[in-house]
């Protein structure tokens, strides 16, 4: 059976889709749901060391405090208490640091650093795995023992007000709440509003034990306009006036009832310089831990500066507070200033609770967790602990035992501290079957693409798939039994949990049958190749004596960056890379139109004459195909006149305006810390300079798109476009005449769905024209402007969804595509292959120069609430997507549009798989990196969230090989 090139890139793309979500649920396998958290709750707690039977304290101490209230505020960034930001607006604050019963900390939130794993962090003690990162949408609930479920278990009533996250982990555990929705990212008012109403009564009231509240506003306004933004100094004070009210309260409540209590201000995660969040950057990872109660005494002139701590210490240090078992999965240390100033038999007892929890903790999870120095070190203070319990008991006062007390005290310290790194190092159980089935289909679909190019890149653009001849051969069904004799072995034997093999048997069978049809048909594929090699003249293809610059350019660049991605600094900052690539490539074409305007291959000037009109109208040369025999520059007739220079100045307009980009956002780590253009423009210094400049871009875009639009969508397209300064004038992002003051800001919900209105009606226009010329003998011209309008429309979603400062990216890419197309790959007569690549190249350096990196801090989640009163989940995924993915997605739009403009062509096709197979190289080769490298130090920090970038790369670009299969099929239908 023959397939054309485009319809089996897109099956070799879909089953590559398949593997790597099979590899990326091995490789973040999902943490253990179970019910062990009643079991926990039956244990009786660690007696204390032998000491004997009948004054022994084998029951938990009593709570140190009678009501807690933790006030978590979202983004909280450790400089917004403890630097210049909290003394200026946070004064309250500052004085409790400085001056009052508190102790401040400075805790470390593990990536990812989104809100659902560091609320888990927070109450269970544990760390949660990356994969909670893409769960953080849909947050599951927490099975693992934690802290509110010990509370509950204990008859301890919880209040919680806020973010509905905690809701969705911890449901059935609040007596009294109420949830707002996180996800709404353009509110910062209403949702903080939320929580507060309910404090003036709420701390009136005596009939609760623990309090949550957890302020979204902040979160919201990093997220709009940043950390640098004025509405952060307002949200701060705030922020503070809600401290000081409940501090207040609560003392009041200490004079009633003669009790301490305990209030905890602290962040769930930090927030980047972008105003982001989920990667690793010390901005992004520290947070401040501030515990306030009366407990605390402090002296006059006691100077605390805060202590760096782990965020996982929180949940033993309020188990003890609240008189709870410490959960068992937590691998964090108590915080021992907490309990400083009960008396040293309190002291031990609490210490000793915490180093016997984390060596269970160690004993059930390491095999050799005996040579383990924290093991050791517990052991040795377990022991010197029974020696000064006998020496307690014996009502020895002696400077002996005080000195004996402090020894210990330090040794379950410093256990505590080893233990506790030991768990924390402790790798996450991958999934290696999972990982290795789904590798392995990448790799067969990869192999399969590279040894398919001389067929798919033929004069045919066609490839003889054999659909029946493997499946009916014998070393498929041996492939298959021993495949299928495989997975049994390893799914009895497996001491660990693996997802395959959790699959029906049909579905792990069907997927053994897949990789045996492919193995077979990479064998068949290889020995046709073989063939083909030793015969030569049999089988002629389409063949070259010599490669140009620009091809070896695409070839050696694409393998160079696939081989580059094993280096943790190359994928950090891999926006270089892509950077370098853009402009070699520039100037390989200024050297190729030098020589294709003065020189020809023997020094001869060219000497043919231009054609008919080609896409644009404009004469060009024949149409675009490849295999051609005029390729070469001597057969190639040269601009003549303007066009000529035009054509030599094409490649330096386009490095200049890249050279220009990279000044306007600086991503990766080494550029993250510096403010770029864009950081200029956004601050509300500058927001006259901003409207001129989004006015101007909005401009010219109308400009760039609406010459090849129906006149109906050049008015959609004008009208859309003003809708778009109307949204971000609206949302106070640039100026407006009729915008008096900031109080007439809003959501700009109105004015976004108006552009949505418009977009629709645009994609509407030319998914009819597309229609009608397959439906009907409609000439070429209605198809082609079809194509286009849907391309338009993408560009006006493109330019709601870009941030004011980032439209200049936009209007750049598109008007880097009209002269590329028109003075360089028309002209110069590229080939399709070399078309694609290119459209690719610039695809991935525009991912980049909107601002976008390696690290999750970077996607911005506000995108998907742009026109949304209410949080929806699919439309706001699928904003966030288009919005984080523009580039790519707009540089294959144009790529669709180039290669379909002439009848009949095969470019299309071919294409098709070249754009598979240079998102293929990248994908398969990372997942064999990251296998090999994942006790790599910077799995977690640097190389997960590049693979995730990369699965959902592929993804979208399984999307684009769809669409094209299908253009390609109407293209070329008769």
């Amino acid at each position: 059976m023959q397939l054309g090139s485009g319809t089996f890139a897109a099956c070799c793309v879909a089953i590559e889709v398949l593997g790597i979500a099979l590899f990326l649920r091995g490789f973040f396998p999902a943490p253990v749901r179970s019910s062990s958290g009643t079991k926990h709750q039956a244990e009786l707690p660690a007696p204390e060391p032998a000491a004997g039977s009948s004054s022994n304290w084998t029951k938990l101490p009593p709570p140190l405090f009678s009501k807690v209230v933790i006030m978590l505020i979202d983004a909280l960034r450790d400089d917004f208490v403890f630097g210049s930001k909290g003394v200026k607006f946070m004064p309250y604050t500052t004085y409790l640091v400085e001056k009052g019963a508190s102790h401040g900390f400075v805790a470390e939130a593990k990536p990812p650093t989104v809100t659902m794993p560091r609320i888990k962090a927070l109450m269970t003690g544990s760390l949660p795995g990356f994969a909670d990162a893409i769960r953080n949408l849909n947050s599951p609930a927490v099975w693992e023992d934690n802290i509110l479920t010990r509370a509950k278990a204990a008859g301890k009533r919880i209040l919680f007000y806020g973010d509905d996250t905690w809701l969705k982990l911890f449901p059935k555990h609040f007596v009294e709440y109420d949830g707002t929705t996180s996800f709404f990212v353009s509110d910062y008012t209403e949702v903080d509003d939320n929580v507060t109403r309910h404090l003036d009564t709420v701390l009136q009231r005596e009939d609760w034990d623990v309090l949550i509240l957890h302020y979204l506003g902040l979160d919201h306004i990093g997220h709009i306009s940043g950390p640098s933004s004025p509405l952060i100094g307002r949200k701060l004070s705030e922020m503070d006036s809600v401290l000081m009210k409940t501090h207040s309260a609560l003392l009041a409540q200490e004079k009633r009832t003669h009790s301490p209590t305990l209030l905890v201000l602290c962040g769930d995660h930090g927030m980047s310089e972008t105003g982001g969040h989920g990667a690793s950057s010390p901005e992004e990872v520290n947070t401040p831990l501030l515990l306030i109660s009366s407990a605390f005494e402090r002296k006059p002139g006691d100077v605390r500066r805060p202590a760096h701590v782990q965020q996982t210490d929180l949940a033993p240090t309020l188990a003890v507070g609240l008189g709870l078992p410490i959960p068992a999965h937590s691998v964090g240390c108590l915080l021992f200033p907490v309990v400083q100033g009960a008396a040293l038999r309190e002291q031990l007892r609490f210490l000793h609770l915490n180093a016997a929890q984390l060596s269970k903790l160690l004993r059930e999870n390491v095999p050799s967790y005996e040579k383990e120095p924290g093991f050791e070190q517990f052991k040795m203070s377990e022991r010197l602990h029974g020696n000064w319990i006998r020496l307690y008991l014996e009502e020895n006062n002696s400077e002996v035992l005080l000195n004996l007390g402090s020894k210990v005290r330090r040794q379950y310290l410093d256990a505590l501290r080893t233990l506790s790194l030991s768990l924390s190092r402790q790798v996450t159980q991958y999934d290696i079957y999972s990982m290795v089935v789904g590798t392995g289909m990448v790799l067969e679909v990869l192999a399969l693409l590279l040894l398919s190019i001389p067929q798919a890149l033929g004069s045919k653009a066609k490839l003889d798939v054999p659909l029946w001849s493997p499946v009916s051969s014998l070393l498929f069904y041996l492939l298959l039994l021993v495949l299928l004799a495989i997975h049994v072995t390893v799914c009895t034997s497996a001491e660990s949990s693996c997802y395959f093999c959790s699959l029906p048997w049909l579905a792990a069978g069907g997927v053994m049958m897949l990789i045996s049809a492919l193995l077979c048909a990479v064998l068949s594929a290889l020995t046709k190749v073989s063939v083909d090699v030793q015969h030569p003249s049999e089988n002629p293809g389409h063949s070259k004596s010599k490669w140009s610059d620009v091809e070896l350019l695409v070839i050696l660049g694409t393998v160079g960056h696939a081989m580059s991605l094993g280096a943790s600094s190359f994928v950090e900052e891999e926006h270089q890379t892509w950077y370098f690539l853009v402009n070699t490539l520039c100037l390989a074409l200024c050297h190729e139109a030098y020589r294709t305007c003065f020189l020809g291959a023997d020094g001869e000037p060219p000497c043919c004459q231009p054609t008919e009109a080609g896409w644009d109208g404009k004469p060009h040369c024949d149409a675009l195909e490849l295999g051609q025999a005029c390729r070469s520059p001597a057969s190639l007739d040269g601009p003549q006149g303007r066009d000529r220079w035009l054509v030599l100045a094409s490649p330096w307009l386009t490095l200049t305006c890249c050279r220009l980009l990279r000044a306007l956002n600086t991503t990766g780590v080494q550029g993250a810390h510096r403010p770029g253009l864009g950081h200029w423009l956004a601050s509300s210094d500058h927001r006259a300079e901003l409207s001129v400049l989004a006015a101007l871009s909005l401009l010219v875009i109308f400009a760039l798109v609406q010459s090849r639009c129906s006149r109906a969508s050049k008015v959609a397209m004008a009208l859309g476009l003003l809708s778009v300064y109307c949204y971000r004038a609206a949302i106070g992002s640039v100026l407006s005449a009729w915008q008096q003051d900031d109080t007439d800001i809003s959501k700009g919900i109105v004015e976004a769905r108006f552009v949505y209105v418009f977009v629709f009606s645009i994609l509407f226009m030319g998914t009819k024209d597309l229609l009608k010329s397959q439906a009907t003998a409609a000439t070429s011209r209605v198809r082609a402007r079809g194509l286009w309008e849907i391309h338009s429309g993408l560009v006006l979603l493109a330019a709601l969804l870009s941030r004011p400062h980032n439209l200049p990216v936009l209007v750049s890419s598109l008007a880097i595509q009209a002269v590329m197309a028109k003075f360089i790959w028309k002209p110069l007569r590229h080939e399709a292959a070399e078309v694609t690549v290119m459209h690719h190249w610039f695809g991935q350096a525009f991912f980049y120069f909107q601002g976008n990196s390696n690290n999750m801090a970077t996607v911005d989640v506000s995108a998907g609430f742009v026109g949304l009163d209410t949080y929806v989940a699919f439309p706001a995924a699928l904003l966030t997507l288009f919005a984080t993915y523009t580039g790519p997605v707009l540089w294959a739009s144009h790529l669709l549009n180039f290669l379909s403009s002439e009848a009949g062509s095969t470019a299309l096709s071919r294409a098709c798989f070249c754009y598979a197979l240079v998102c293929s190289l990248p994908a398969c080769a990372y997942i064999i990196l990251v296998t090999s490298l994942r006790y790599h130090l910077f799995i977690w920090s640097v190389f997960s969230p590049k693979l995730l970038y990369e699965g959902t790369h592929l993804l979208v670009t399984a999307a684009a090989c769809v669409l094209f299969t299908a253009m390609d099929q109407t293209h070329t239908k008769p």
